[in-house]
C-alpha cells in the first residue's frame, strides 16, 4: 500500500520560510511527476510546483504567484519530494498537499497518489 505523507508545515512571519518534506513510502517501482498544490479556505486546489522524474530532466514548472520564491526538488533514493518555501506571503496561508505519479509491484500503469495535507499559516 502506498503512503505520501508530508511535514515540515506550520505558523511563519510573513518574509519567513518553510521547507515541505513528501516522504512515499509502499510497494513503489518508479515515480515520476512529483508535485505540490495547495487549497486555501474557501478556494479551490491549485498546482503551486511540479517536478518530472530525473530521466525525464528533473524539468521544474511553478506557478506564477511562487515563481523566484518556491523550489521544488526531489530526493528519489529517499523517496522523498521538497518544498522550499522562502519570502512566505499571508496570502501562501493554505493546505499543502503532495501528489506524486507512481507505478507499484501491482500496478505498472502510473496512478496519482495524494499526501493528506500540511497546514501552512502565514502570519504576524
Amino acid at each position: 500500500q502506498v503512503q505520501l505523507v508530508e511535514s515540515g508545515g506550520g505558523l511563519v512571519q510573513p518574509g519567513g520560510s518553510l521547507r515541505l518534506s513528501c516522504a512515499a513510502s509502499g510497494n513503489i517501482l518508479s515515480i515520476y511527476n512529483m508535485a505540490w498544490y495547495r487549497q486555501a479556505p474557501g478556494k479551490q486546489r491549485e498546482l503551486v510546483a511540479v517536478i518530472t522524474s530525473v530521466t525525464s530532466g528533473g524539468v521544474t514548472n511553478y506557478a506564477e504567484s511562487v515563481k523566484g520564491r518556491f523550489t521544488i526538488s526531489r530526493d528519489d533514493a529517499k523517496r522523498t519530494g521538497y518544498l522550499q518555501m522562502n519570502s512566505l506571503k499571508p496570502e501562501d496561508t493554505a493546505v499543502y498537499y503532495c501528489n506524486a505519479d507512481l507505478t507499484t509491484s501491482t500496478s505498472f500503469r502510473p496512478s496519482t497518489y495524494w499526501g493528506q495535507g500540511t497546514q501552512v499559516t502565514v502570519s504576524s
